[in-house]
């Protein structure tokens, strides 16, 4: 088993979180300082805006341990088996089949419930 430690918080890498963070912040005022600008093109802009702050933010430590981590992720989530749609669609039935069965039960416990309630209020059964 790996023993991995967490990054060290350096001040640069604190120093590119601020970056970044003001390079967003710029990008999303100035989509909105320039709403005269076509649609598209504010779009565009914003999105390299993000592009150049998750650039920025991947340079710190933490941003290659979160880049570390989606590729780890991605691995091993083509170790998963997925089911087939055969399996899927008859445990799919079974489990409806279950919450009927289940629902008719409590149905049926309500109206016992209700009828014995019912006779122990009104004893006449008025």
């Amino acid at each position: 088993m790996k023993s991995k430690t967490l990054p060290e918080k350096s001040p640069a890498d604190t120093i590119k979180l601020a970056a970044a963070a003001v390079i967003l912040g710029a990008g999303i005022v100035g989509f909105y300082v320039y709403e005269d600008q076509p649609q598209l093109m504010r779009v565009l802009g914003i999105l390299f805006v993000v592009a150049a702050a998750v650039a920025v933010a991947m340079t710190t430590a933490q941003g290659r341990s979160l880049w570390g981590f989606l590729k780890e992720s991605r691995v091993e989530l083509r170790k998963v088996v997925w089911p087939t749609r055969q399996e899927t669609l008859q445990t799919t039935l079974i489990v409806l089949i279950v919450v009927l069965i289940v629902a008719i039960f409590l149905w049926l416990m309500d109206m016992f419930l209700f009828w014995a309630v019912d006779a122990i209020v009104r004893p006449g059964g008025s």
